[in-house]
């Protein structure tokens, strides 16, 4: 398992002190005759039955991690990087593109940056959330995340009519540190609606995303020549709600707010814009919004 470790850090190029942090972190355990047993055995359940609830194992992740001197965070992704190898072979099972499992994966690494930044640790403060990959209930398809969903709200478009049961795509989007282009996205909703249609015989493609981005008073920040705008206007936002404090200040600034404004990065014009936001008393928020995705047709020869 240590080799697998190694080679799984090389290969998603984790940065060097992330990498010796977590293999001195795993050497803790496996030096630790209890924790390493339980260690073992935390992996056979998985192996066991991918489908079944996770919480219970990370539960018993963090008494190694107790028992160890290992950080939680550090040893709940070291736990889930081990887990991948079974899930690999899981893929491998069912038929699914090997790329599909390494995208996915990739959102492991970008969890270990922003707990870096925000909480400073080798780690993921988030391993309840990517539990889902684990249970082949969420893939990372290029540039954006999915996984099968339920509608929850009576919606009519273009002579369709669905309602709250209507099978639906849940739509994420990773903190990847680079650009959400209007094309990268528009090729991840094709990949998503036909991956979806074969796996789960969901059609028509129906996504849905709830997230801070889709809260609709971002629209009077952002420009609308942005990507942003473009990827949230997609959308048909069907709720948004208010926050009372700045708690997803967070995934935009990778680091929580203290109420000291001028504390938050503001290298980026998008961080400017929302620092200024703050400063006028402005509120954050969340939206759920619904996709009904068509395909773009090639234009036909005049």
């Amino acid at each position: 398992m240590r080799e697998y470790l190694a080679d799984f850090l090389e290969r998603f190029s984790y940065p060097e002190e992330a990498r010796n942090a977590l293999l001195e972190a795993y050497g803790r355990i496996r030096a630790d005759e209890a924790g390493s047993r339980a260690f073992d055995g935390i992996l056979r359940r998985y192996e066991a039955d991918i489908r079944r609830d996770l919480q219970p194992l990370l539960d018993e992740m963090s008494a190694v991690a107790a028992g160890t001197g290992v950080h939680v965070y550090t040893a709940h992704l070291l736990l889930l990087i081990a887990m991948s190898r079974h899930l690999l072979d899981c893929y491998r099972e069912a038929g699914i593109d090997e790329q599909i499992w390494f995208t996915s994966m990739c959102d492991l690494k970008w969890k270990l940056t922003e707990c870096r930044l925000v909480r400073g640790i080798w780690g993921t403060f988030v391993a309840d959330w990517l539990a889902r990959y684990f249970q082949m209930d969420r893939f990372g398809l290029l540039r954006l995340q999915f996984e099968p969903y339920r509608l929850g709200y009576h919606y009519e478009k273009d002579g369709l009519v669905l309602t709250p049961d209507t099978p639906a795509i849940n739509t994420h989007i990773p903190r990847t540190g680079g650009r959400l282009d209007r094309e990268s996205a528009e090729r991840s909703f094709a990949m998503a609606a036909d991956f979806f249609k074969e796996r789960y015989r969901i059609d028509p493609p129906v996504f849905v995303c709830q997230s801070w981005l889709l809260y609709r008073d971002n629209l009077e920040i952002l420009s609308p020549d942005s990507n942003l705008y473009s990827f949230i206007t997609r959308f048909d936002i069907l709720s948004s709600k208010e926050k009372e404090a700045y708690e997803d200040a967070w995934r935009l600034f990778d680091r929580e707010y203290t109420g000291d404004v001028d504390q938050l990065p503001q290298d980026t014009s998008l961080r400017r814009a929302y620092a200024d936001w703050i400063r006028r008393g402005k509120k954050f928020g969340e939206g759920y919004g619904v996709y009904l995705y068509r395909p773009k047709q090639a234009a036909r020869p005049g």
